[in-house]
């Protein structure tokens, strides 16, 4: 009978011991969700009141033309807005993208002294794609007029763009340097600078707009100030905060070395957030082709300003994605990058429950806060469900962006987005808004299938990723740029 105890006991032991490792390693895949979860929320948070924070600049630029009662200015300041953002602001966000790879990955696998090379590299080339930039934003009115634009408003907007010039090189700076501290995790520097340019821009705005009566040029001149100020404040804390000593932004002509790793990944990043933008301002246009412009017009604009605001929370979980997955490939760490993915796509999905349920239910009230006519009060309504499609599909697309940009993955993304929006998108657009005269909805659900299309894409992608690989690559990188770049002739200033 003992004999029968003692070797029941010892059978049971390694079920038990089975047993024991497997809730050890359930409970301590928990926790690493947990933490993993916790370190993207508190990056996420904070960058969220970054990029809203340099959004509103021109918003606020735009509300104070608008209080001036003379409707050429506002209208002018509002395409000129537009157009800026087309052609202008929208490629060096884009191109700044590369920083999410270069200096995510190079950070991760501790090579400092390139991380301040690449930051030097992307601000001289981004600062030199803003001369073309600057050069035909001088001929805006005569590009305007030429797509038929009131020749009053379209001098209006060319006037606005063209002191709107030094806040174009102000921001391809604040771009690179937004990118230095995202992939160094470092949010807070910028959540100051940023809160504290805007709140000083309301009243520098106010001051040159009303005090001294230079109308929408000093709506113009206030967002160049707010821009730079913000600029001034990041490099003066890279300059004297310890933090930043070892990724400290120093000249070195190996950093020009730099510069063709650096577009081989711009050009596609660019391109990745530039197809996707264009093709909603596209659908602006479209809209006033159709019968009732005015009224098609008003409700696509307010479900894009919709989206946009709402697009600054996925796109903000993107950026710390992207840090993540890039500082972890560059450190060698495959099972963390790919841990991160999982908890980023977890976090966006629960985003876009939460807030598809609000627009949903809001859906009569929301069309309130842009029109007091109920025609197009109702009409917003009636087109909210697809909003709520759009807002979730949104979420998933700003997160799979961003882990496109943190691996590398950009010059994909440029061609998915190309292919989703201009060859099924845009022509599906066209076909139910005017041939099967759906109007604004079909223009909506047309652009909207590009976007279910470009979120499909990128999660196949996104799921079917090597991650052994693609660490493999992010080192081979590191390794190889840092032997490029430390050549006897590269006569590098600064140390380790």
């Amino acid at each position: 009978m003992e004999n029968s105890r003692e070797m029941s006991k010892e059978m049971a032991e390694p079920l038990l011991k089975k047993g024991g490792e497997q809730e050890m390693a359930s409970s301590s895949s928990e926790s690493t969700f947990c933490q993993e979860l916790k370190r993207i929320s508190s990056m996420a948070a904070p960058m969220v009141a970054v990029t809203v924070s340099q959004y509103l600049l021109q918003v606020v630029s735009l509300m104070m033309v608008g209080h001036l009662g003379v409707l050429v200015s506002f209208s002018g300041v509002a395409i000129a807005t537009s157009f800026a953002e087309v052609t202008g602001f929208s490629v060096l966000l884009g191109m700044s993208g590369a920083l999410e790879t270069l200096c995510g990955q190079t950070y991760g696998a501790e090579e400092y002294r390139k991380f301040g090379n690449y930051t030097w590299c992307a601000t001289l080339t981004l600062m030199l794609v803003c001369v073309p930039i600057s050069l035909m934003w001088i001929f805006t009115d005569k590009i305007l007029m030429l797509f038929g634009q009131d020749p009053e408003i379209s001098r209006a907007a060319c006037e606005y763009c063209i002191y709107l010039i030094p806040a174009l090189f102000g921001y391809a700076i604040l771009q690179a340097l937004t990118r230095y501290f995202q992939t160094q995790s470092m949010i807070f520097p910028m959540v100051f600078s940023s809160i504290t340019s805007l709140c000083l821009h309301i009243p520098i705005c106010w001051g040159l707009v009303f005090t001294l009566d230079l109308g929408h040029v000093g709506a113009a001149l206030a967002i160049g100030v707010s821009y730079w100020l913000n600029v001034v404040w990041l490099a003066i804390y890279i300059l004297y905060s310890p933090a930043c000593q070892e990724t400290k932004i120093v000249f070195s002509s190996s950093a020009l070395l730099c510069i063709p790793e650096f577009l081989k990944l711009a050009i596609p990043s660019g391109l990745m957030l530039c197809f996707e933008w264009w093709s909603f301002e596209l659908l602006t246009l479209l809209a006033g082709l159709l019968p009732n412009p005015q009224l098609e017009t008003a409700v696509l604009s307010i479900c894009l300003n919709a989206t946009t605001l709402h697009y600054v929370i996925p796109y903000a979980v993107g950026a710390s994605a992207s840090t993540r997955v890039s500082n972890e490939l560059g450190a060698g760490n495959p099972r963390t990058a790919k841990g991160v993915v999982r908890v980023v796509v977890i976090l966006v999905v629960a985003e876009a429950v939460v807030v598809s349920i609000v627009f949903f239910s809001c859906r009569h009230i929301l069309g309130y806060a842009y029109s007091n006519d109920m025609e197009v009060v109702d009409y917003f309504a009636s087109i909210a469900p697809l909003l709520c499609v759009s807002v979730s599909v949104d979420s998933l697309i700003g997160a799979l962006s961003g882990i496109a940009r943190g691996g590398g993955f950009q010059q994909i993304g440029a061609y998915v987005n190309l292919g989703a929006y201009y060859l099924v998108g845009i022509p599906t657009g066209l076909f139910l808004g005017f041939h099967l005269q759906l109007n604004a909805k079909g223009l909506w659900m047309g652009i909207l299938s590009g976007s279910v299309l470009q979120a499909i894409i990128l999660a196949i992608v996104t799921a079917l990723t090597d991650w052994q690989k693609e660490t493999a690559k992010a080192r081979e990188r590191v390794v190889e740029n840092s032997s490029k770049t430390h050549t006897p002739f590269a006569c590098d200033v600064q140390g380790k």
